[in-house]
């Protein structure tokens, strides 16, 4: 009798925290949906506009790198040397880098826009950070799904390989939510965050081969840029899984995913170290 009222409890507990992390998805999901609504209230567009800004970087990037700078690539499948090939190279991995920045900023104000939540006892306040960061995934799915449209033209057909991208979307949202993490918390307690960031991402943006390939990194920097920075690898994947149709930098994936793991957990850490103070600082 012991044992069937013990495996009793053992059970309750399971469907308690399944209830329990149920509640939390819907949660997130209603605030990540009322976000998006939010952003493009009253807009004649509406979500439109995320893929019309990414569009206009993109074409900003194009003439100045193809048209003015005679930057040529040659891809499997595609046109050789041709600006068409290009833009579509540069957007494969220009795609990731607006998803990561765009999420990263917006959350590291996540939570000294949101007082009100915040003293609120009973809000789950991990969920703040969140919701910038895949409201900010979902418009890069603008973006994605044009690129593979225009893709399917030229070659008059898809790559297998696209059913792997959920591999690279992981360590992706991973590692954007343990820098929002910690960025968020550490917002709360020094102002300074939000534009120290700005100035991060600017740099970052200019040593992560986006803009140009990573063949021309100088060979004292191409481990640091290719092996310990992980957008690095997410970009390229980007590139091998949807213009390619093959997996080339698998191990540079294997190791963006283990520090996008260390990141996560690092600043998830430190946001619950530092959260029981947030309501009495704002």
């Amino acid at each position: 009798m012991k044992g069937v009222i013990n495996q009793a409890r053992e059970i309750k507990r399971s469907l308690t925290l399944k209830s329990f992390w149920l509640a939390r998805f819907d949660l997130l999901r209603t605030l990540v949906r009322r976000d998006l609504d939010a952003r493009y209230q009253g807009s004649v567009l509406g979500n439109l506009w995320p893929l019309l800004n990414q569009l206009s970087q993109l074409l900003i990037y194009i003439y100045v790198f193809s048209v003015v700078l005679k930057v040529k690539l040659s891809l499997k499948g595609l046109p050789e040397n041709s600006t068409l090939t290009f833009g579509l190279w540069l957007f494969a991995g220009f795609l990731p880098w607006l998803a990561f920045s765009g999420g990263l900023v917006q959350a590291t104000n996540s939570v000294i826009n949101q007082t009100n939540l915040v003293k609120k006892v009973v809000f789950p306040l991990a969920l703040l950070p969140l919701v910038p960061i895949l409201s900010a995934f979902i418009e890069s799915a603008f973006g994605l799904a044009a690129l593979i449209v225009f893709v399917a033209l030229i070659n008059h057909s898809l790559h297998p390989t696209l059913a792997l991208l959920p591999l690279i979307w992981i360590p992706q949202l991973l590692f954007t939510a343990g820098l929002g993490y910690l960025t968020s918390s550490l917002t709360v307690f020094l102002r300074d965050v939000p534009q120290t960031l700005v100035v991060i991402l600017n740099l970052w943006f200019y040593v992560t081969p986006i803009i140009y390939p990573a063949s021309s990194i100088p060979p004292r920097f191409a481990f640091l840029v290719s092996w310990l920075n992980p957008m690095t690898a997410i970009s390229e994947v980007y590139r091998d899984l949807i213009l390619q149709g093959e997996l080339t930098h698998g191990w540079e994936w294997a190791v963006a995913s283990v520090i996008s793991i260390v990141v996560f957990l690092f600043g998830f850490w430190v946001y619950r170290k530092l959260r029981p103070a947030f309501a009495d600082v704002l």
